[in-house]
Parts: C-alpha cells; sequence; structure tokens
C-alpha cells in the first residue's frame, strides 16, 4: 500500500519506524515513494524461516557471510530507495559490524522475497528490478500459491532477466553462495 504526500528518505523510514503506532507496519522505499506492509501470516514466516535457515547453515559451514530477516538495505548513495527483504544473505566481505543498529547502507548480495495475499507478483518483480539496479547478483521470488521461485538476475545483455524453478527443482547459490543448492521440494513437500 502506498503512502505518499512528499519524497521520503530512509531517515524518515527510521524514525516512522521507532512510533509505537507503527510497531506492526514494515516500511519501504522505492525512488522516495514511502510504502508499507503488514506482518505477513504463517505460510510466509514459515517459508522465510525454513529458506533462512538453510542459507544460514550453508554460509557458516563454509564461511561466507551472514544473512537477516526482514531487515532493511538501502543503496549507500541512494537515500530515497530502502528495501526489507524477507530473507537476505551478504557476504563476508560485505557484512556490517555487528553492532550496526540501523538501516544497512548497501543491497544485500542475495535478497529473497515472499509471496503473500498482501502483495502483486508485479510488485514482487519491481523489488527484484530495483534490487538488480542497486547491486543485488540474485533474487529469489518465492511463489508459494505456485509451489515455485522466480529466479531473477542480470542476463548477458545487461538487463534483468527471470527464469521459474518448479517444485521438482532446485535452487542455486551461482556465484553468490558457490556450491549452494536447495531442493525446492524442502519448501514445498505437497
Amino acid at each position: 500500500m502506498a503512502i505518499q504526500e512528499r519524497l521520503y528518505t530512509v531517515d524518515d523510514v527510521w524514525r516512522l519506524s521507532q512510533l509505537p503506532e507503527n510497531e506492526l507496519k514494515r516500511f519501504y522505499l522505492i525512488d522516495g515513494e514511502l510504502f508499507w506492509d503488514m506482518p505477513p501470516g504463517y505460510t510466509h514466516g514459515n517459508l522465510a524461516g525454513h529458506i533462512f535457515r538453510y542459507l544460514l547453515n550453508y554460509a557458516e559451514a563454509h564461511d561466507l557471510g551472514d544473512g537477516s530477516v526482514e531487515s532493511g538495505y538501502f543503496p549507500a548513495d541512494d537515500r530515497h530507495t530502502l528495501l526489507g527483504p524477507d530473507v537476505a544473505f551478504i557476504r563476508k566481505e560485505n557484512v556490517p559490524p555487528a553492532d550496526h543498529e540501523k538501516f544497512v547502507p548497501r543491497m544485500p548480495d542475495l535478497a529473497v522475497e515472499i509471496s503473500s495475499p498482501s502483495n502483486t507478483v508485479a510488485e514482487l518483480r519491481r523489488k527484484a528490478a530495483v534490487y538488480l539496479a542497486n547491486g543485488t547478483e540474485l533474487v529469489w521470488l518465492v511463489l508459494p500459491e505456485q509451489a515455485g521461485v522466480e529466479v531473477w538476475r542480470i542476463g548477458p545483455d545487461g538487463e534483468p532477466a527471470s527464469e521459474i524453478v518448479a517444485r521438482d527443482g532446485s535452487l542455486s547459490g551461482e556465484q553468490v553462495l558457490p556450491g549452494f543448492t536447495l531442493d525446492l521440494r524442502r519448501l514445498f513437500p505437497s
């Protein structure tokens, strides 16, 4: 849901998110336009938890980096764009200090967005394009109702490109998490 009165910045969102009346809202920005979502339901949260666990276990075992759930990320040179991926992975050399409290001033290396009734696939695809335009290498749009994932990356022509991975396929960490694979039947067993 968009709420627009003026161009917002990352600092505005930080202040808004600290207000008690906004406790249950998750804000994000695209080009200064403010949006918010309500907390997700069980299926969404369950998928996010499983994906985070698989990614983090692999990353820790191979000393590749760290991850987060529902944390804010923005391009260091753009204070009008802020996204909060459901799950994110950051390579070891890009992980912020352990005491970093605010939004991360860079986009994650891998962003995972999970579809829920409160958003459309078009909205998720818009976010994927924003991630890729700002340095994210790999985006997974998890579509529970289709038991599949749209995998987004920059194609050979320099434009965003996607492919669908169905329930019987598997996700790859590609260059972001070398050697990582996730059989989608682990997320969508039936």
